[in-house]
């Protein structure tokens, strides 16, 4: 049934209904196809759902009210072949057309082909919209390519890292690289700079993480034994002493999993955490350097490697190292 107009004053704006009326009556088991195999359950859900927050559809995992095959699930779930996926009743009612509107980004594009795209994320900017932000990178960036039939998020990058963000432009794509992820195949490799002197060689961290959530749905994870495995290779590579900072290092990260803030929290435990880490860093410290100029989380995703999905090749994308790095360290006497 169609919706009328609302009118404030000289301002039009239309409204659309995010649901229909069958999924707000009952829930559904929508069965996975080869075309949505190895999907993330929330970016299956939004595709599903759209205009449905996805801080709701979180909350709608999270109490259990969606699940795989009858059981509970989490959003990171990889949905296989032949799944049954519960779909709970949503009414959300209406909601105003220019609410779900995201604005149209240009951003650096480091890599393009017809299955691909790879751009060099900002710092500040969010992936996705959710958890108190309206829009991120996918949807201003679908806003951007109109004509675009598939754009898809490959992998994710916190709001304060900067760096290479990988896309897929295919379905066949996105499942090849998230097979490539899963098994780790994959080389990600980060430029951090922490507080205190790391020293000039490599070393793995091998600690698991456990992720919680806070009583304010705040994502919070810790080094705790009944966690996930987790693998970071961190190489020193610079020490400079800055004011009010003391000595900071250059460090080099390499992922050997993909566990939610695995950098943040494994330099934090070790006793370095990383300049500007508002949620695991030294808050003193991060406020000093926010007086000085240096505002931005100093984690930037330098180089991606991965097997193209249409032929194999090895392809690695580089993302140049922020100008807010080069400018900290230029403030530094090295030493």
């Amino acid at each position: 049934m169609g919706v009328a107009p609302h009118t404030i004053g000289m301002n039009r704006i239309e409204y659309i209904s995010v649901t229909d009326q069958a999924d707000a009556r009952a829930s559904r088991l929508v069965k996975v196809d080869e075309g949505q195999e190895g999907q993330r359950l929330d970016n299956f859900l939004a595709q599903r759902l759209k205009g449905v927050p996805k801080s709701h559809l979180y909350k709608m995992i999270r109490s259990g009210e969606v699940r795989i095959n009858g059981g509970r699930c989490a959003a990171d779930s990889r949905i296989q072949l032949g799944d049954q996926v519960r779909i709970p009743p949503v009414r959300l009612g209406l909601r105003p057309l220019c609410a779900v509107s995201a604005p149209a980004i240009d951003l650096s594009v480091l890599w393009e082909d017809e299955d691909l795209l790879a751009i060099d994320k900002p710092t500040g900017l969010a992936v996705h919209g959710g958890s108190g932000v309206a829009h991120g990178v996918i949807e201003r960036l679908r806003a951007s390519r109109p004509s675009a039939k598939f754009l898809e998020l490959v992998h994710r990058l916190d709001r304060g890292t900067s760096g290479v963000l990988l896309i897929a432009k295919r379905r066949s794509a996105l499942v090849h690289l998230h097979a490539q992820l899963r098994a780790g195949l994959t080389d990600k490799r980060y430029r951090v700079i922490v507080i205190g002197r790391w020293p000039l060689r490599s070393k793995r961290i091998n600690w698991p993480l456990l992720r919680t959530l806070t009583a304010t749905g705040e994502r919070m994870v810790y080094v705790r034994s009944d966690g996930q495995s987790a693998s970071t290779i961190l190489t020193g590579l610079q020490h400079v002493e800055l004011p009010a900072l003391g000595v900071v290092s250059l460090v080099e990260a390499k992922l050997e999993t993909g566990r939610t803030h695995q950098i943040r929290v494994h330099c934090a435990h070790a006793g370095f955490p990383i300049v500007g880490d508002d949620r695991y860093g030294d808050f003193a410290l991060n406020a000093q350097a926010a007086a000085l100029g240096w505002r931005r989380m100093y984690l930037h995703a330098c180089s991606l490697q991965f097997a193209h999905p249409r032929n194999n090749e090895i392809l690695r994308v580089e993302a140049p190292q922020p100008e807010g790095f080069d400018r900290l360290i230029a403030h530094a006497s090295s030493f």
